[in-house]
């Protein structure tokens, strides 16, 4: 997270300034049919054996009231997914295989590579959310200027970083295991996600 971010993210929480409230924020999810986007283990990428990428396009409405990464960020705190982050989105490939995690647009727009080397390309802009279960590869290959995102993740699993092929095996038998979250990001307890991502 950059300096100024950081500054700008403790200041919110203190004051409430540029921060809606959580009556305020359900009002700021808008109900959008999910998409879905399934990838095969490309061999450095292993990807989510059973669960999609799940992308909700124009889900997150974001009034000029608002500071639109405080926005994202109290949507998805208040659905259970914490430790959030703002920034960009890394250029290389990477996925974590202990955790899911959530990407919401705040600000400009992107095209961002999902599933690894076969996987698909998609262009993101503000007030979209990708859902990641754990293995998903990603990789910023183009942005604008102003493009910035908050990520989080629930409260079950570790963070991780993999990006080289010796994670792979460990990987593979590590991704199942990652516990389905109680909540969608942005819709909470009755959310398409949790249909999505069935248990086993």
């Amino acid at each position: 997270m950059s300096i100024l971010q950081g500054i700008k993210k403790a200041a919110e929480r203190v004051t409430g300034v540029a921060r809606p409230d959580s009556r305020q924020v359900a009002d700021l999810a808008s109900p959008r049919k999910p998409n879905e986007f399934r990838f095969g283990d490309d061999g450095l990428v292993p990807n989510h054996p059973s669960w999609p990428l799940v992308v909700y396009r124009g889900a997150v409405r974001l009034p000029e009231d608002f500071d639109p990464a405080a926005v994202l960020e109290a949507l998805f705190e208040a659905n259970g997914w914490g430790d959030s982050w703002r920034d960009g989105i890394y250029d290389y490939v990477h996925y974590h295989s202990r955790i899911h995690e959530v990407l919401g647009v705040a600000r400009g727009t992107a095209k961002v590579q999902f599933g690894g080397k076969k996987g698909r390309t998609l262009a993101l802009k503000a007030g979209d959310v990708a859902v990641l279960p754990a293995g998903t590869g990603h990789q910023r290959l183009s942005a604008s200027d102003d493009f910035l995102v908050v990520g989080g993740y629930p409260p079950s699993g570790t963070y991780d970083e993999c990006t080289t092929t010796a994670d792979h095996a460990k990987a593979v038998a590590t991704i199942p295991k990652v516990g389905r979250p109680r909540k969608d990001p942005v819709y909470g307890s009755r959310g398409p996600l949790l249909s999505l991502w069935k248990k086993d």
